[in-house]
Parts: structure tokens; sequence; C-alpha cells
């Protein structure tokens, strides 16, 4: 216990000053106290204690749209610099999408609903393999990542991009399907909501998804040297708190003109898009991942369960 709380002493104050960036005057973090000392804290040390200075350790972390991935990632992230002294490296999975033009030969070829970025099959998978190799290489060289701009929906150009320099003791992969698995053919039958019975009849675009899922994303998620999931209790939960993103996102941006900021009503229909996956993930992250957060009704942290 006192290793923890030197470790928040050490920290606090630079977690709260994170903390304070993403509050709005409406929108205040309860709690932040306890979830810092009482689970992330203990997530840290748990990541350091799989740390090997000679290789680098990618660990995931998933959870639903709205789920709080970010924050959890990035206050994370700043306790292992602080207090662990160790070299992070935080990427998001969205920011290996394909390109707006990879993506539209992808829905003339495959299925129209692939424009749309999101689920398995509209990453660069290739990208990520390549990344996690050069990441994990005794020779490690400079390493260029590509950062996804979704005000444009389209990568940054490239001198926009991160630039690795030095080799990192952990890179935290965050994203919405990070560790997803393949459904069965059967599972892929019936339409979990409006937009898969309406645009999805002859089930293409799931199939197409899920055989993503089987083969090149299962490789990737292989890689993984653990996995944190944030488990909401359900998707409609999800939707709601996906909803107040945006209206924060709002809040926040001072330059409002080229902002995208979708209607409820399109965030909605885009959050179909997920619904599958995202639902499957409730049973089967809960038995895959490494460290699984649940997440109350109010977007708190309720119980850790520490697996392996």
């Amino acid at each position: 216990m006192e290793h923890i709380k030197d470790c928040f002493s050490k920290v606090k104050k630079d977690c709260f000053r994170f903390i304070k960036s993403q509050e709005t005057k409406k929108d205040r973090f309860k709690n932040k106290e306890k979830m810092i000392k009482s689970f992330l804290i203990p997530v840290s040390f748990w990541i350091s204690k799989k740390t090997n200075r000679k290789r680098t350790i990618i660990i995931g972390l998933a959870g639903g749209q709205g789920s709080g991935k970010t924050t959890i990632s990035s206050i994370i992230t700043l306790i292992l610099k602080k207090y662990f002294k160790l070299n992070v490296f935080k990427v998001s999975i969205d920011d290996f999408y394909k390109t707006r033009k990879d993506r539209r030969i992808l829905s003339n070829t495959k299925h129209p609903l692939l424009m749309t970025r999101g689920v398995p099959g509209t990453h660069d998978i290739d990208l990520m393999l390549r990344f996690f190799t050069k990441v994990k290489s005794k020779n490690f060289k400079k390493i260029e990542i590509p950062k996804f701009n979704k005000a444009i929906d389209d990568r940054y150009k490239k001198n926009f991009w991160y630039k690795l320099k030095s080799k990192p003791d952990v890179v935290i992969f965050e994203g919405w399907c990070v560790g997803a698995k393949a459904q069965t053919i059967n599972q892929l039958k019936k339409p979990v909501n409006s937009l898969e019975r309406i645009y999805d009849q002859r089930i293409k675009w799931r199939s197409y998804v899920n055989n993503q899922l089987k083969k090149k994303y299962n490789i990737l998620f292989k890689q993984l040297d653990g996995l944190l999931y944030l488990k909401a209790k359900n998707f409609n939960l999800l939707k709601k708190w996906r909803l107040k993103q945006e209206r924060k996102l709002w809040a926040k941006t001072k330059n409002k003109r080229n902002l995208k900021i979708m209607s409820s009503g399109d965030l909605l229909n885009f959050m179909q898009t997920y619904q599958r996956i995202t639902q499957q993930m409730f049973k089967d992250a809960t038995k895959s991942s490494s460290v699984i957060m649940n997440l109350n009704s109010k977007h708190q942290i309720q119980h850790i369960k520490f697996k392996r």
C-alpha cells in the first residue's frame, strides 16, 4: 500500500492537470483520486513488472466507443513515465486507418460500407504489422507512424506524423477493436441492427470484416504482451457516452468552422457499424484480457480484475 501512496504523491499533480485539460464547465470528472489510486496506479505497477529493458512490450487497451480509452491510456502513460521512468509510446489503432483513396477502392470492390472507417478491414494492417516488427527489433531505427485526422477523414501529411526516435520500453496500443475475435458463420447470419438488415442483406460486409479478424488481425493481436479491457455494462451506455463525447469536443474546440461534428442521428448510425464486434467483445474480451476494468453506469471504474 505504501508504494501506491508514494506513486500517487509523485504523479497526482500531473494526472490532475491532464484531467483538468479534458474537462468542460458542464462535464467534470468525479472520484478522480480514487480512479488513479485504486485502479490506474495498480495497472501501471502490473505493466512495469512485465517490462524488460532489452525488449519492447506492447500492451493493448480496448473498450467500446466513448468508454474512456484515450483518457485512461494517457494517465497510465503519464504514470509509467513519471514514476517508473519508462520510455512509453502511446498510439491508437485509429491512426492506422487506410486512406480515403484506399477505402474508396475497397468500397467499390468489396462493399460500399467499407468506405466508412472503423471496422477491421479499414485499417492498414500491413503497416501495423511492420510497426510491431520494427519496434521489437534489436536493431531499432527511427520510425515514422501515421497520424489520422478525423476532421478530414484521412491521414495527416507526413510532416505531421509521429516520429519515434528511441526504442520504447512500452507501447500502449489502444483501440475499440483491439483483441477482438471473429464470429462463427451462424452468428453472422442474424442482423444486429437496421444498418445490417438494410445495407448488408447478403452478409457480404460483415463476412469481409469477420474474415479480416480471423486472419491478419488475429496475427497482429497475438503479438500483444497483455490486454487491458474497459468493459461497459451494455451498448446503450456506450451510445450515451459517445454522444456526450461529441458534445464535449464541440464545447472544447475554439475554431469550429472546419470541425466535423456528427449530428446525433449520424453518430448513432456510425456506431451501428461498431455494434456487432463491440457486443461480441463483451463476451470474448472478458475471457481473453489480462486486466478487466468494469465501468458502472456513471462512466467510472467500479471494479478491476487482474487475470494474468
